[in-house]
């Protein structure tokens, strides 16, 4: 069985980083037909999601996002293509947050 491990460290908090999480589980839900569960703690939330011949877990904590998904037999072929899919939704919702509207870079 593949498993992908994807690691982003932010400095968002908890609640900003649920809330990009909860965008993240929506996006997954519906591009790739995931099922996906939130379960709220404390210091951290899980996202769990599963479909066919995927499962996984999101972790959310104030600074860090961790996934780790398996991967089935018939999907595990498509890992690096699955991998840098995942990345590139995580990496955008974390870019987004660090555009300030109304401020211009310097220079």
């Amino acid at each position: 069985m593949a498993e992908i491990r994807i690691h982003r460290d932010h400095e968002l908090g908890l609640a900003r980083a649920r809330e990009l999480a909860w965008q993240w589980a929506e996006q997954v839900e519906q591009k790739f037909d995931m099922a996906c569960t939130v379960h709220e703690g404390a210091d951290e939330d899980t996202v769990e999601f599963t479909r066919s011949g995927v499962k996984g877990e999101l972790t959310v904590a104030a600074n860090r996002f961790e996934l780790v998904a398996q991967l089935g037999f018939l999907l595990g072929a498509f890992k690096a293509t699955i991998e840098s899919e995942i990345e590139k939704e995580l990496d955008a919702l974390l870019a987004a947050q660090k555009k300030v509207p109304g401020k211009k870079k310097p220079g």
